[in-house]
């Protein structure tokens, strides 16, 4: 792999772990802590929208965003030839 490419597969890399952890913390610190009051009028089964988020959706959307991950450099990998045969 050239240095050239190397940069642009680290920086695609790099640029996807980024956007998955801006993901995750909107979700869980916005949803579940800071927006939380304004979430409370919407209910979802049995309780309001932000006990949810902070309950439950941070850790579903972290896994969503694992195997979201894991499907994007794959694909990656496979685009910049560092693929496991």
């Amino acid at each position: 792999m050239s240095d050239k490419s190397a940069s642009a597969y680290w920086a695609a890399n790099v640029r996807i772990i980024t956007i998955c952890m801006v993901i995750w913390a909107l979700v869980s610190f916005g949803f579940g802590i800071i927006l939380r009051p304004l979430l409370s009028g919407i209910p979802v089964g049995g309780t309001d929208l932000g006990f949810w988020f902070a309950q439950q959706g941070s850790i579903l959307t972290f896994i969503v965003l694992i195997f979201f991950y894991v499907r994007y450099m794959n694909r990656l990998d496979r685009e910049f030839g560092v693929d496991e045969v």
